[in-house]
């Protein structure tokens, strides 16, 4: 099949390498001709495991091109793929104004029938803008061209999209019961036939059910984290350990384990934006989502924890003290920085006079850039943080270790070296990668989150 994918970050761009891999003409088009210099000379935008191989295969048979070229983009595919970003404005709704941008596009250049996907995150409703805005394009041309909106959400995890676009556990597509939407029907079927060949994974509704869809899913997903942060902030207090906790309700199999990690706070381009977005729609309705209010409020709260317990632990004015901190992205095997937590706890170090070494695997030149944005302003205190080239350059004449982000190439380190390069001996560990009491065996003053129990244990 033809297909055409707006927007090449991380939903377009896998989307596009991933249905060429199973065989379709893709094209991809972006506004950004630097991203589009980049994939056409072989480079990849983004980090994701994975993804370069897929592009560079597909590149290379001929199923997988980039441009800038609008006109172009919308006569190859006859799937529309919008897929650009919706960031969140002033207001925390989702700004809908790159979506409306690709819907008039296609509306000016489209000469047969389209199936036009929205893929991109969009509020319920955003179909019938989408549709509203290609109608008055065609309108200002007196064609009278048939197309259909079809709403096809994404699930896919950074640092796992490849994985999960090829072996999804579910695929939501939302269409309408007119003659249009029942054609648009059928292509999808045939578009997303290779995923339902041992049984069917393709979930049908409503357009505006599937639009809904979305934000419902990761809204419970960021209520489970922010349920057990809060959790795991009283376990402190109380004397128990989370990770028991966690262990004794995640087998239940009403409850299950995932996404009951306690931490740092969550972050990220989905969760934050998504959680606001549909507070916000909640509003429109004259409706209070006192739950996910409560949801935002303790993630924003989650983020200053590591912050609270280095205070707790060498006091309010940190001048002269040095720490280093590992992991920088929002979560491991990704160098995505939006909404990170280590933004905010650098922040807070910095302020109170404290220098900072820092490493992260891959969002090393992605955090100086936002960093650069974070203290915009402010250079004495940018000054104060170093990015370190290993994980051991940042540690060497530490006063403490904090870790932010949970690579795995943090989970095993020699502590009897971790020891040595430590001024003393004391890490704070914001996603409880290590035992309390293979610290304690090893000699290091151990502070996680929710642990307190083990540690006095």
């Amino acid at each position: 099949m033809r297909i055409t994918i707006i927007g090449t970050g991380y939903v377009g761009l896998v989307t596009g390498a991933c249905l060429a891999e199973l065989g379709n003409d893709v094209f991809c088009l972006d506004v950004d001709q630097k991203k589009i210099d980049v994939l056409n000379a072989g480079g990849i935008p983004i980090h994701e495991p994975g993804l370069a191989e897929v592009v560079a295969r597909n590149r290379g048979y001929g199923r997988l091109k980039f441009s800038t070229d609008i006109e172009a983009a919308v006569q190859h595919g006859d799937v529309q793929f919008i897929a650009v970003g919706t960031p969140p404005d002033e207001d925390g709704s989702a700004d809908l104004q790159y979506v409306l941008a690709a819907a008039r596009n296609i509306g000016r250049h489209m000469r047969d029938f389209k199936v036009v996907v929205d893929k991109s995150t969009v509020p319920v409703g955003t179909a019938d803008r989408v549709r509203a805005a290609i109608r008055e394009e065609l309108d200002k041309r007196a064609e009278k061209l048939g197309f259909s909106v079809v709403s096809n959400p994404e699930f896919l995890k950074e640092g796992a999209a490849v994985e999960d676009f090829m072996r999804p556990d579910r695929i939501v597509i939302g269409c309408d019961d007119d003659a249009e939407g029942e054609q648009a029907r059928r292509v999808m079927r045939k578009l997303y036939a290779p995923f339902n060949r041992n049984h069917e994974r393709t979930f049908w509704m409503d357009v505006r059910s599937a639009e809904f869809t979305k934000y419902a899913a990761n809204a419970m997903l960021a209520t489970r984290i922010s349920f057990m942060n809060e959790m795991a902030n009283l376990a402190d207090r109380v004397g128990a350990d989370i990770e028991a906790v966690r262990q004794g309700i995640g087998s239940d199999p009403r409850i299950g384990y995932s996404f009951l990690y306690a931490g740092c706070g969550y972050g990220g381009s989905c969760f934050p934006k998504d959680v606001q977005a549909l507070e916000r729609t909640a509003r429109e309705y004259d409706q209070d989502l006192l739950i996910l209010r409560a949801v935002e409020q303790v993630n924003n709260h989650q983020k200053y924890i590591l912050g609270r317990k280095i205070v707790e632990r060498f006091g309010e004015d940190l001048a002269g003290r040095h720490f280093a901190v590992w992991g920088l992205a929002f979560k491991p095997n990704t160098d995505d920085m939006r909404e990170a937590p280590a933004r905010v706890l650098l922040q807070e170090l910095v302020s109170r006079g404290a220098t900072v070494a820092v490493y992260d695997p891959v969002a090393m030149d992605e955090a100086k850039r936002v960093l650069a944005l974070d203290f915009d302003g402010k250079p004495d205190l940018l000054s104060r943080i170093r990015f370190s080239e290993t994980p051991d350059d940042a540690a060497q004449d530490a006063d403490a270790l904090v870790i932010v982000t949970e690579w795995k190439a943090f989970r095993s380190p020699d502590f009897e070296r971790l020891k040595r390069q430590l001024k003393a001996p004391v890490i704070f560990d914001g996603r409880n990668l290590f035992e309390p009491e293979v610290m304690s065996d090893s000699g290091i003053e151990y502070h996680g989150i929710g642990r307190s129990a083990a540690v006095r244990a």
